[in-house]
C-alpha cells in the first residue's frame, strides 16, 4: 500500500489546508489511537509535544480529542523539542509519542510525527496501518472508556537535566560565550537554560516567538543573524537549532557556518579514537558530500549512506548496529543518548570537543575538505508531475554524461514540500553549475 498522507517525517503541509486540517488531525489521532490500542485492555498513554506555531492549539487540541475518542489517556507537553517527544515516550510508558511540527519550514505550514513506545519515528509498515485505519470506520471506546487528558508541567526539566548529563562527568562550559539560535522555535527556553546551567555565557537569539517567527530569517536555515551576533559579542562558538530543535549548524568565531557533514565528521573521528563509534562507519544520507566519504575513508572508516530523511538513517543505524548518524542538513543521531536528532545534543557534543582539545572553532568545525556542491530547489504545483517530462529526462541525461567520472547527480522531490531538488557535486565548478541549471530550467519550463 502506497502511503497517501505519510511523507518522509510524518503528515505535513500549510495548516487549514489538506491534509494539515483540524477534520483530519482529530481522525488521524483517533486512527493512531485505535491502532496502539489493538491489544485491547490497560492503560493507554500518548504524550503530545509542540512547537511555536500558532496553528499548534488547534492541532494539538484536535489530537488530544481524537486520541481520548478510542480511550487514550493524553499527557500535554507544551512547547519541547522533538527529541523531548522521543525521550519522554520512553520514559513516561507511553504507547506513542507525538510532535506536532513543521521543522524548518515556514509558520505557516504544520506537521504530525509520531513516536513508537520505543522512542523511535514509526516505521512505514505502522504507518501504512494507521493509514488504512484513517481511511475506514474507526471505532470509538464505550463511554465510560473514554480517556482522560492533562498537562504535564516539568517536561521541559526532565528534558534539560537529560541533556545536561551527556556531558562527561564534571566538565563545564565555564570561559564559553556561546551565541544560541533557537529560530524562536520549541527550544526557546530549553537551549538557553541548558547552556546557562553548565556554566557558559550566553547570547541568546531568536528566543521571543508569536507564534508567527519560527524560523524567520533566525535558526539552521538562516544563520545570517546568529553569525552577526558572534562577531558582535565576540562570542567563542554560535549554536543554530531549528524550529523543533532536532536540527543544528556550529557557527565558529568569526561566524562560518559548518553543516551536518562537517560536525559528524569531527565526532566520527573523535569516537572512533576513543574506540567509541560502533562498527567503524557513520551513517549518512545520498545528499552527503562526497569530501565526507573520502576523509572517513583516509581514516580507515565507512560511509554508509541511505535515502534522505533521518528516520532512515536511524533505521540503517539500528539494522547495522551503529551509534553515529546525520544527514547534511543538520541531523546528528547519537543513539547512545537519544532516539532521534538531537539539535542541543550535538552542539553540546561541539563544546565537549572544544573544552577537550583547547582548539577554537575554527580549527575542530572545518574537518575536511568539501567537493563542490550546488544545490537548487524547483517548486511545483500539486498535481503536477515534472520528473515525467520528456525534455527534464533529456536534460537528466545530458547531465549525468557531463559528470560521469567526476561527480555526481541527485535528483528528489522533497518528501516534506512541493520542491524538485536538484543537486550535483564536482571538482570541476563550470560542469557543475552547467549541470544543475540545465536541469533546473528544464523543471521550470515544465511547470509553467
Amino acid at each position: 500500500m502506497s502511503r497517501k498522507f505519510f511523507g518522509t517525517d510524518g503528515v505535513r503541509g500549510r495548516a487549514n489546508s489538506s491534509p494539515m486540517t483540524a477534520e483530519m488531525a482529530l481522525k488521524l489521532g483517533a486512527a493512531a489511537g485505535r491502532y496502539f490500542r489493538r491489544d485491547g485492555g490497560g492503560e493507554h498513554r500518548v504524550i503530545i509535544g509542540k512547537d511555536t506555531r500558532l496553528s499548534g492549539y488547534m492541532f494539538e487540541t484536535a489530537m488530544t480529542a481524537g486520541f481520548t475518542s478510542t480511550g487514550m489517556n493524553v499527557f500535554l507537553l507544551g512547547p519541547v523539542p522533538t527529541p523531548a517527544v522521543g525521550m519522554m515516550t520512553t520514559s513516561m510508558r507511553a504507547d506513542v509519542g507525538v510532535m506536532i511540527s513543521a521543522s524548518h519550514n515556514p509558520a505557516e505550514d504544520n506537521g504530525i510525527k509520531f513516536f513508537g513506545p520505543d522512542g523511535f519515528k514509526l516505521s512505514d509498515e505502522a504507518e501504512e496501518e494507521i493509514e488504512r485505519l484513517l481511511m475506514g470506520t474507526i471505532e470509538p471506546a464505550q463511554a465510560r472508556n473514554i480517556g482522560r487528558a492533562k498537562r504535564i508541567d516539568d517536561a521541559r526539566f526532565r528534558y534539560n537535566e537529560r541533556i545536561k548529563s551527556t556531558l562527561p562527568r564534571g566538565m563545564t562550559l565555564a570561559g564559553l560565550k556561546v551565541v544560541i539560535d533557537c529560530a524562536n522555535g520549541a527550544a526557546y527556553k530549553t537551549a538557553p537554560e541548558v547552556l546557562w546551567e553548565l556554566g557558559a555565557d550566553v547570547i541568546p537569539v531568536g528566543t521571543v516567538p508569536n507564534g508567527y517567527n519560527i524560523n524567520d530569517n533566525c535558526g539552521s536555515t538562516s544563520p545570517q543573524t546568529a553569525a552577526e551576533a558572534v562577531i558582535a559579542h565576540g562570542a567563542d562558538v554560535g549554536i543554530c537549532l531549528d524550529g523543533d530543535a532536532d536540527r543544528v549548524m556550529i557557527l565558529d568565531e568569526h561566524g562560518q557556518v559548518a553543516d551536518g557533514d562537517q560536525l559528524m565528521a569531527l565526532l566520527a573521528k573523535s569516537w572512533a579514537d576513543q574506540g567509541k563509534l560502533a562498527g567503524g562507519a557513520l551513517v549518512a544520507t545520498v545528499m552527503s558530500n562526497l569530501g565526507l566519504e573520502r576523509y572517513l575513508i583516509e581514516q580507515g572508516l565507512r560511509l554508509e549512506r541511505t535515502a534522505v530523511g533521518d528516520r532512515y538513517v536511524v533505521e540503517r543505524m539500528r539494522q547495522g548496529g551503529f551509534n553515529l548518524g546525520g544527514e547534511q542538513s543538520g541531523h546528528v543521531v547519537m543513539t547512545d543518548y537519544a532516539t532521534t536528532g538531537d539539535g542541543l545534543l550535538a552542539g553540546l557534543q561541539f563544546l565537549a570537543a572544544m573544552i577537550e582539545t583547547g582548539k577554537k572553532a575554527s580549527e575542530l568545525s572545518q574537518t575536511f575538505e568539501t567537493v563542490p556542491q550546488l544545490l537548487k530547489n524547483v517548486r511545483y504545483a500539486t498535481g503536477q508531475t515534472p520528473l515525467d517530462n520528456d525534455a527534464v529526462k533529456r536534460a537528466i541525461n545530458d547531465a549525468e554524461s557531463k559528470l560521469s567520472g567526476n561527480g555526481r547527480l541527485l535528483i528528489r522531490k522533497s518528501g516534506t514540500e512541493p520542491l524538485i531538488r536538484v543537486m550535483a557535486e564536482s571538482s570541476d565548478e563550470d560542469t557543475l553549475n552547467a549541470a544543475v541549471n540545465s536541469i533546473v530550467a528544464a523543471v521550470e519550463s515544465a511547470t509553467r
